[in-house]
């Protein structure tokens, strides 16, 4: 309530222009800017190959989501949500995507929410990720934001609708309970698909109007094909996975975003960074 929340601090001290943006593009929907990235896949599969000598198994998605998670605490502006005219900053850096119980038509599928602080290394992210998917991958599982589902969808239609007007207010308005923005997959920092596991490619998925999500990366199946030399001279054939990413161009400009995926880039070909924890984060302004 008047610009409080429990999820983020307002952030008061913004150019006039930045602060005018959310009142001119008022919903995400409206402010979405989308881009792709063509992610060499050699450096993840040299690292993958390493660490699987040394009988640590990772994948794709665990390296596109430490990824995330470091850029996002060396670029803390990209850690910013825009809600009810206003830009919030978070205090932690938040990362949902969704769990497939099985790869069946009718099989149900859940959505799981992650912290981190940002000084976690690779290990601690992968070591998060696996837990968090064993809990949630069998038929029977039903995590916090399945059971919320259930409790408002428990009511006839007519209700369903108001109640989730009901919850759309008190998060405009920063009285959403803390116990619904945890079990929320929709108030992140960042939301992956990973459209690789079930071998199609990347799409560019919209970015939700209910909650606080700013960022949503989709991951496509890898593929060949051909690309220029690293000396810029000639062609070859790469192995490649392109990566659909959506914005919400609000809370900071272009320039930032292109050198938060310049960055993104430089981690991605040198995977082994991510071994290494941070001694600390990027703080952003308040």
């Amino acid at each position: 309530m008047f610009g409080l929340r429990s999820d983020g601090k307002r952030i008061k001290n913004l150019p006039p222009i930045q602060k005018i943006m959310p009142h001119i593009m008022k919903a995400r929907h409206d402010s979405q800017n989308l881009f792709k990235y063509p992610c060499r896949c050699e450096p993840l599969d040299a690292f993958i190959a390493s660490q699987k000598e040394l009988g640590v198994p990772y994948n794709y998605m665990h390296l596109v989501i430490a990824s995330l998670v470091r850029v996002i605490a060396l670029r803390p502006e990209t850690n910013r949500f825009v809600i009810n005219g206003r830009i919030f900053r978070r205090d932690k850096i938040m990362v949902s995507f969704v769990v497939k119980k099985s790869l069946r038509d009718d099989a149900e599928e859940t959505t799981v929410k992650l912290e981190f602080n940002g000084t976690e290394n690779i290990e601690d992210v992968k070591k998060a990720m696996d837990e968090a998917i064993a809990k949630n991958n069998h038929l029977d599982a039903k995590n916090n934001t399945d059971k919320l589902a259930k409790l408002l969808t428990s009511t006839p239609n007519f209700l369903i609708k108001f109640l989730v007007g009901f919850v759309k207010f008190l998060d405009k308005h920063g009285c959403l309970p803390k116990k619904v923005l945890k079990a929320s997959p929709f108030h992140t920092s960042i939301f992956v698909t990973n459209l690789k596991s079930i071998k199609i490619d990347y799409i560019y998925h919209h970015l939700y109007d209910f909650g606080t999500t700013s960022l949503f990366v989709s991951m496509g199946k890898e593929q060949l094909t051909p690309v220029v030399s690293s000396d810029g001279k000639e062609l070859e054939i790469g192995k490649v996975m392109h990566l659909g990413i959506v914005t919400d161009e609000r809370f900071c400009d272009g320039f930032y975003f292109a050198n938060t995926l310049r960055l993104w880039k430089r981690i991605m070909e040198n995977p082994n960074v991510l071994l290494e924890r941070l001694d600390d984060i990027v703080h952003d302004i308040k």
